[in-house]
């Protein structure tokens, strides 16, 4: 089984700065070409499934991918960015003013220090590493496109390689790119990581 992954294009929030894990914020411009320039790349990968984030650009982003193929889509929320909780849509210069006790215990023991409200990484690496479970219980799956989120994408990749959460600073996830995970026999391997290429089954 492969494991397509692709990150949602550039969000207005990407550009202001701002911490936006649950918070709506829309495609730019450059995201929705970033988006539609990943379904021409994989374009001639046969999906027979699509998992994806219940988030509004996750899901753009997702629309302009598929266009009109016919695969079937499942809105996945543990694919959703980690919750900031009061840090939604905050730029770090501000919380550094406002919340600066709080703001930097969580920059120094970011594994273990929780935003106000939020949900912190501990849950967040709990619900991700119970969804790649589910993988394995999906093997007549060849191939499984999953769009989601930086946060999501890297743990996810970690996690199913067996390294522990913090590894996932390890894997940057690029927009306007596409990664590929395998899965076979149990063992997991990383075949591309942020690739730019068209793909073709011969390739």
């Amino acid at each position: 089984m492969k494991l397509w992954l692709v990150r949602h294009g550039q969000s207005q929030a990407n550009v202001d700065g701002l911490y936006s894990g649950i918070s709506e914020t829309p495609l730019t411009e450059h995201g929705v070409k970033q988006a539609q320039t990943i379904g021409d790349l994989l374009n001639q990968v046969a999906f027979e499934k699509v998992l994806c984030s219940e988030l509004g650009r996750a899901q753009h982003t997702m629309q302009l991918i598929v266009q009109q193929r016919n695969i079937p889509v499942v809105t996945e929320p543990r694919l959703n960015e980690m919750n900031f909780g009061d840090w939604e849509m905050q730029h770090h210069r501000d919380l550094q003013r406002m919340d600066s006790e709080n703001y930097a215990a969580w920059c120094n023991d970011w594994q273990n220090v929780v935003p106000k409200n939020g949900e912190g990484f501990q849950l967040f690496s709990q619900r991700v590493s119970e969804f790649a479970a589910t993988l394995s219980s999906q093997p007549k799956e060849k191939n499984i496109l999953i769009v989601s989120h930086q946060g999501v994408l890297s743990l996810l990749i970690s996690t199913l390689l067996n390294m522990p959460p913090a590894s996932m600073w390890h894997f940057v996830i690029e927009q306007g790119a596409w990664s590929c995970v395998e899965i076979r026999d149990g063992f997991t391997t990383l075949r591309t990581l942020n690739n730019r290429a068209i793909y073709s089954p011969a390739s």
